[in-house]
């Protein structure tokens, strides 16, 4: 269980407040501070909180424009927002709500409502974000799904474009799974996957690397700054382990246990490619693995 206490930012120039604030809510939450909308904008981009405590009026940038550039980015859109004011005015709060922010609380503080509103728009993020979670993952086999894949793939494509780093994909199919399905029954074929899905993801050993339910019996591992001799060493520990299973495959025709046909591929994104270009080549290579005699892996 995650015993960490959620993250608040509070967001005011006036020290006094900030000080209040996080005195009344540092028991049950971690608070920071900023005391102005751009250094609030830097330290949300670098850890993002769970929640946002925003004054509205300050110098320079106001609490309206954070947030508004707080919704405006993709990576930061869903961290609620609850303003701090002292206007009391109907026009004021229906701004803000539109703008985003899930709630206001208005000046002078009365702590115990602030902790209570707080506390109920951090577990309802909290809720969000395991649906969300939960969302992005296979129901069989319990690793990443396409969606969750595709979303990936875009992302490390971007940031190995940023980089000038090579990026790899691997895509691992099982061998004669029809066939295995039909001998067996499907309720063999769903353990069987979710084995293959197990193993898969336990080779896989790096925090950054990404192994996704493809669809029906491929696997898919997203490899960021890796070339295609490092995928290469990572398709041949896939294919160690998956065949150390031992797992009956009578009716394969490449042996009496379960494999899986692999194809890899990399490259170094270029500003006129698509992620598309890395999944064309994973694909070439993963046929040529099949008309090769499967049981084996091949590169573009």
């Amino acid at each position: 269980m995650n015993l960490e206490r959620p993250r608040v930012l509070v967001v005011d120039d006036a020290p006094s407040n900030l000080h209040i604030l996080c005195r009344g809510l540092g028991k049950e939450f971690q608070c920071e501070t900023a005391s102005n909308g751009l250094a609030a904008l830097e330290k949300i981009k670098a850890d993002p909180p769970d929640l946002v405590l925003l004054d509205i009026l300050m110098p320079g940038m106001d609490g309206y424009e954070v947030c508004r550039r707080l919704k405006a980015d993709k990576a930061t859109r869903s961290i609620p927002v609850i303003f701090l004011t002292a206007l009391d005015d109907a026009d004021e709060e229906a701004k803000g709500l539109e703008l985003g922010a899930v709630d206001y609380v208005t000046k002078p503080f009365r702590i115990p409502i602030v902790q209570a509103r707080v506390r109920n728009h951090v577990e309802m993020k909290r809720h969000r974000d395991l649906l969300e979670r939960h969302a992005l993952l296979d129901a069989l086999t319990g690793i990443p799904n396409r969606r969750n894949f595709d979303d990936a793939l875009v992302k490390e494509w971007r940031r190995s474009w940023r980089n000038g780093s090579s990026l790899a994909l691997i895509i691992a199919d099982i061998d004669y799974f029809k066939d295995y399905n039909d001998h067996y029954g499907h309720r063999a074929g769903d353990i069987c996957l979710r084995q293959v899905a197990q193993t898969i993801a336990a080779t896989v050993r790096r925090p950054s690397d990404i192994v996704a339910r493809y669809g029906g019996e491929e696997f898919a591992v997203i490899l960021p700054s890796t070339d295609v001799e490092g995928a290469l060493v990572v398709a041949h520990s896939i294919q160690d382990a998956v065949n150390g299973l031992n797992l009956p495959h009578t009716c394969s025709a490449v042996g009496d246990c379960l494999t899986v046909s692999q194809g890899v591929a990399a490259m170094i994104p270029d500003p006129n490619g698509e992620p598309h270009d890395l999944i064309e080549a994973a694909d070439k290579a993963l046929y040529k693995a099949k008309k090769a005699g499967r049981n084996r892996l091949a590169t573009a």
